[in-house]
């Protein structure tokens, strides 16, 4: 999946899209995608100058992100749907993420139910887990 299927199944656009490239998907199962860390990235400006680290909730927002893209790519689609996120649980963070990093994303799916996902999610660098978490969302009608 590259980049214009992405920006057409989210509704995200830059500063906060934070998913580059889907590399694999394997419907109603897993996905793994990537964000390529740049030192260009606005948020760097302010955390922390002198040395630079991307902030845990923008590792996680990325992770919800590629779950969003599964969803996308498991279920039937059009585009008056929209993945809202609802919470995330067991949240741990294990490594710095920094300018110049690949930020591999893996997230499975754990149960979906109706409208609501549970899924899976980690975030790694060169293969070393930088965060994990436990994520729900819905699929709801856009109200546009």
């Amino acid at each position: 999946m590259d980049i214009q299927k992405i920006l057409s199944a989210l509704p995200h656009r830059y500063p906060f899209l934070l998913v580059d490239r889907v590399v694999e998907v394997v419907k109603g199962e897993r996905i793994h995608a990537y964000k390529n860390v740049t030192f260009n990235e606005e948020f760097f400006q302010g955390h922390f100058p002198g040395a630079p680290v991307m902030p845990g909730v923008l590792q996680l927002e990325a992770l919800a992100q590629t779950g969003g893209l599964l969803a996308y790519e498991t279920t039937p689609w059009d585009a008056r749907k929209i993945v809202l996120f609802m919470s995330m649980d067991r949240v741990k963070f294990r490594r710095m993420v920094t300018p110049g990093d690949r930020l591999d994303l893996y997230v499975t799916i754990d149960r979906v139910k109706g409208s609501i996902w549970r899924f899976k999610g980690e975030a790694k660098v060169e293969g070393q887990t930088a965060a994990e978490a436990e994520m729900m969302a819905m699929i709801a009608d856009r109200k546009d």
